[in-house]
């Protein structure tokens, strides 16, 4: 278990590229005591909006109460299920529609609470979080995204 580490930044500056994915999976794979991972990736989706779709979303963050909220919500889920381990990372900045704006990557021995714990931190990260995401529309205006 990976109780009272200190606290992890899970900011990335822009997209979260495939290969930083690929990546993150790899290292997992000398790990044999893992028998279940679960991965949520949430993605900018080019919705129409007033007749304007959206060609990107720009976040922001209050980032040190961010982090410190993570940090809570991290040691509770490893209090809560038999991790392996926990990755979360959150863009910020700008994100282009189609590009990946949160990753979610946890593992354990057995595939249930690997799966119960991603969803659990997904939940927790939108709703909890200090991040907000500003919808660039094509024509450069742009609105508030509200978070569901």
């Amino acid at each position: 278990m990976e109780s009272k580490k200190k606290v992890k930044n899970i900011f990335i500056q822009g997209a979260i590229s495939p290969g930083f994915i690929t990546d993150c999976i790899a290292k997992h794979s000398s790990n044999t005591a893992i028998g279940g991972h679960s991965i949520f990736m949430g993605q900018v989706r080019q919705d129409e909006i007033g007749g304007k779709l959206v060609s990107a979303i720009a976040y922001s963050a209050f980032e040190e109460l961010a982090l410190e909220k993570m940090h809570e919500i991290r040691e509770a889920i490893f209090e809560k299920y038999p991790l392996s381990c926990m990755h979360v990372h959150h863009s910020l900045g700008d994100v282009s529609a189609g590009e990946i704006c949160l990753f979610v990557f946890t593992s354990s021995a057995h595939r249930k609470p690997a799966i119960e714990a991603c969803s659990e931190l997904v939940e927790r990260i939108k709703a909890e979080l200090p991040i907000w995401g500003k919808e660039i529309f094509q024509d450069n205006t742009h609105h508030w995204k509200e978070n569901k």
